[in-house]
């Protein structure tokens, strides 16, 4: 399928994001995704992302967290997303701010609309919910964070988590912790633990050697894409 790109910019956080917009072919209304990116930033691996789901008939935006930053220094990214993790409206600002701009597009059916994020972009997906927003589904690599007390009973959607078994930022206490929030919440939601897979497992460009317990796992990266496409499939199917 053909598709279409754009960069797109706009405010949040008090940065300007540049953002990365495809298209799919065609001139019709179409279901719509966010896509967030790991705290690392947006590159050309997670604006491919949006492309791939561009491919597959979705209006996509691989939205920003950085002000167009890459980090390639693990400290300087904690430092710079650290902060952001333990500030649930900075997140939520963030989103809606992507939000806004994916809702603005001509292709959108703004009544169907998803959230996937990896990483912190998970985060900031959950948040949304968290907050209220009307999405036909959240799905989250690596993000399974939790919210202000009682905020989870406001997602009105299927969430879906993937976690690394061996990820020591996301350990069984926080996956724990996570599925009881949902749980007590009466979200509709799933996790998945990939075995013997590490943080950032989903992404070619982590080394292991740069972070412990950091490092690509290509078996479950490439289940956990299509555990993604498969619940958009489910909750954001694309009709012709």
């Amino acid at each position: 399928m053909t598709i279409t790109t754009r960069t797109v910019e706009y405010p949040a956080d008090g940065l300007t994001m540049i953002g990365h917009l495809a298209l799919p072919a065609g001139a019709d209304r179409r279901p719509a995704v966010l896509i967030g990116p790991e705290g690392i930033g947006l590159n050309d691996f997670q604006r491919r992302r949006a492309d791939a789901l561009a491919e597959l008939g979705y209006v996509a935006l691989a939205f920003d967290i950085n002000g167009g930053r890459w980090f390639t220094d693990p400290d300087e990214m904690l430092a710079h997303v650290t902060p952001l993790l333990a500030d649930p409206d900075r997140m939520r600002d963030i989103g809606h701010a992507a939000l806004d701009v994916l809702r603005a597009e001509p292709r959108t059916d703004p009544d169907r609309i998803a959230a996937v994020g990896y990483g912190t972009g998970g985060a900031i997906a959950l948040e949304l919910g968290r907050d209220g927003v009307d999405l036909r589904a959240i799905g989250t690599v690596n993000a399974v964070t939790t919210g202000r007390p009682g905020e989870a009973a406001r997602i009105r959607c299927p969430v879906w988590a993937g976690v690394g078994s061996q990820d020591p930022i996301m350990p069984p206490a926080q996956r724990a912790a996570f599925t009881a929030e949902m749980q007590a919440a009466g979200v509709d939601w799933r996790l998945v633990v990939y075995g013997g897979a590490l943080h950032a497992f989903h992404h070619p460009q982590v080394d292991h050697t740069v972070r412990p317990g950091v490092g690509h796992h290509p078996r479950h990266a490439e289940r956990a894409w299509r555990d993604i496409v498969g619940l958009l499939a489910e909750c954001l199917p694309v009709t012709e």
